[in-house]
């Protein structure tokens, strides 16, 4: 140990001299730099792991020095891959350290001597769960690219012959890094974005003869770096990720985005929608659409291609299997409403005596089978939160609610109760107000329920909170200074049954104020008020809180909230729009012979290696920067795009796009 001190304060000092003698006694005891004896017990940190965490204006003369003897003694190798061994730091090498320290120099020098480029550091502090902690993706190559030095990248990756392919613990490649550790923030975007290129083009140099694909890669949530950007809300990185397009002939194939043709402010491109369009699995749409955890997916879904494919698919298949929905389900309700209506009275459950009775229990158990389809439905979709609910709305909740409580009803009414009742008209006006998720086919419509959504969850909310603390206080307060004697005592009068309940019952009081809170209220008070005088006063002071202050403020919150988020209020829209058709793709109804169906495409192929093609599903937009308007083309196109010294590729079918019948 004072061996090690000794060698420990050298190095941290840069000083050279210190180290004189090391070599010999390295030799004379037939020990290493390797060995416990110059190593922290505690950590596992080495000396030269030590020298480069001490440098000084990039340098440490005593690196070299160390290499030099670990060299003669055989141990250079052992020396420079050695790493930390505490929980804390594990895996961290020398390279890491020399990175971390932006120190291109001695990068160099310690993978020209063997450093290991493909070292994870997998402690504590490197794992994404660490609240102080910088988790970079274990790699070296990770570290420079997150830390953005391009010259140690391009080292690492054309000298040192870095993998990029290579995965951590959690699975992700470096482009699922830089796609975690992206803010949204221009400056970062636009660092990461240049950086994200930069590892594309240099794979695509030095590994065009292999069958990677890096983007293709898929983490341990079955995430590639383009999902799981959507999926973390990532949206300056996700919208480069979609337009990224090159121009060099050569780089071709790593665009997304393929401009056909500019004619002044309007321009036709070709987008690929691989791993976008939801004939895939665990497609972007689907992350995004679903996703109710991701911040900003309105704003996301707005990004091209995204936008024109949405609405083409609405356009022209899914907004007429949404009125078929819509149709059905209205059937379902006039069927629930003509049972509820039609119900006998006494005792049940009833038995089926006469014709009619046999059509009311097939009304019944539609009825009843429809709850449990959507309560089904309520329970196999992800369970959204709080903040969830300002976007997706409450509407799954009240299709849960109308369904439990029906099939609650049904089990009450199989018991032989008449409580049936009461819970099967609850179910039955639930099921009405339902009728207004279908309000989502019109685009007016929609966005009229989004803001009644946003408002009963916001302003009004508040307001029914306040407003209940005054009502519950103030009912309080008035009952106390009643002095009525109860309703139940026996020498109850015939003349005190005709007035009725009094400020003496709880409930009658709340009621009561309640109405003056909507401007109904009595002004006919009680003859047993102890003190009138404080009654005149509680009642005035509940008047002027509630129906002055309290509802004039909900009704100026509510024009504010319409102004806000008339233009947020779209975007939801479009939001739910696209949730509701996606469920509807579930049905598999391509398989249908109709103009309803889907039709398959041709989409071009690219030469991305000698003798090997690659394919992509492409979608056709004409763009006009100077109307700011987005079509979609739905007529069938066919493309062939021409690499240098190459032919022209054949197109053949594949699933692509959507087109008219």
């Amino acid at each position: 140990a004072r061996m090690r001190d000794k060698v420990f304060k050298a190095v941290s000092h840069g000083d050279v001299v210190g180290l004189n003698g090391l070599l010999r006694y390295l030799q004379d005891n037939k020990t290493r730099l390797t060995s416990s004896e110059f190593t922290d017990e505690t950590n596992g940190k080495t000396a030269l792991l030590k020298a480069l965490l001490n440098l000084k204006n990039g340098k440490n003369d005593t690196i070299d020095v160390l290499l030099d003897i670990a060299e003669q003694t055989g141990d250079l190798e052992s020396l420079i891959n050695a790493s930390y061994t505490d929980d804390f730091y594990k895996g961290q090498t020398a390279l890491h350290v020399a990175i971390e320290r932006r120190s291109l120099d001695h990068v160099k020098l310690l993978v020209q001597k063997g450093a290991d480029v493909q070292a994870k550091a997998n402690g504590k502090f490197f794992q994404p769960e660490a609240k102080h902690g910088f988790y970079f993706g274990e790699l070296p190559l990770s570290l420079a690219v997150c830390t953005n030095q391009p010259d140690i990248v391009s080292f690492l990756m054309e000298e040192g012959q870095a993998d990029v392919t290579e995965q951590d613990s959690h699975g992700n490649t470096v482009l699922h890094i830089l796609v975690v550790l992206a803010d949204n923030t221009e400056e970062n975007t636009e660092t990461f974005a240049v950086m994200y290129d930069k590892i594309l083009i240099l794979h695509h140099k030095l590994r065009k003869q292999t069958e990677d694909q890096l983007e293709e890669i898929k983490n341990n949530q079955d995430l590639t770096p383009l999902k799981l950007a959507a999926k973390l809300g990532k949206i300056g990185l996700f919208k480069h990720m979609l337009h990224r397009e090159f121009m060099d002939e050569e780089m071709r194939p790593l665009s997304r985005k393929f401009t056909e043709w500019v004619y002044g402010p309007v321009h036709s491109s070709l987008y690929d929608i691989s791993s976008i369009d939801t004939n895939e699995k665990n497609s972007v749409l689907e992350i995004i659409i679903f996703g109710s955890k991701i911040p900003n997916r309105c704003e996301m879904l707005q990004i091209e291609p995204l936008r024109s494919l949405l609405e083409d698919k609405w356009s022209m298949f899914a907004s007429k299997l949404f009125l078929i929905n819509f149709l059905l389900y209205l059937t379902y309700l006039i069927i629930f409403t003509t049972v509820a209506f039609y119900r006998k009275d006494g005792q049940p459950p009833f038995p089926l005596e006469v014709p009619l009775d046999y059509l009311r229990c097939v009304g019944e158990i539609i009825s009843v089978l429809g709850a449990v389809r959507f309560l089904y439905q309520s329970v196999r979709k992800n369970r959204p939160g709080f903040k969830a609910l300002f976007t997706d709305g409450f509407i799954d909740i009240l299709f849960f609610l109308q369904a439990l409580l029906l099939l609650i009803s049904t089990v009450v009414y199989l018991s032989g109760l008449r409580e049936y009742v009461g819970l099967l008209v609850l179910s039955l006006a639930l099921a009405w107000m339902n009728v207004l998720y279908y309000s989502r086919g019109s685009k007016q419509l929609g966005m009229y329920f989004v803001m009644m959504q946003r408002m009963i969850l916001g302003d009004l909310l508040h307001f029914l909170c306040v407003n209940g603390v005054f009502l519950f206080g103030f009912s309080a307060a008035i009952v106390a200074l009643i002095d009525d004697p109860p309703l139940t005592q026996k020498n109850l009068t015939n003349a005190s049954l005709a007035e009725g309940p009094s400020y003496h019952d709880m409930r009658f009081t709340t009621l009561e104020l309640f109405k003056f809170t909507i401007g109904m209220g009595d002004l006919q008070f009680t003859d047993h008020v102890q003190y009138k005088e404080v009654f005149y006063i509680l009642l005035i002071c509940y008047i002027v809180l509630t129906y002055i202050l309290l509802l004039n403020m909900l009704i100026a919150l509510m024009g504010n909230t319409v102004e806000r988020i008339s233009t947020q209020s779209e975007n939801i829209w479009n939001l739910q729009v696209g949730s509701s058709y996606s469920l509807v793709e579930e049905k598999n109804w391509t398989q249908w012979r109709s103009d309803l169906g889907v039709q398959r495409k041709e989409d071009p192929q690219f030469h991305d290696s000698p003798g090997r093609l690659q394919t992509k599903p492409l979608l056709l937009l004409f763009l006009s920067t100077e109307m700011s308007l987005t079509q979609a083309a739905i007529s069938s196109f066919r493309v062939s795009l021409e690499l240098p010294g190459q032919d022209p590729c054949q197109t053949s079918p594949s699933a692509v796009w959507f087109s008219e019948n």
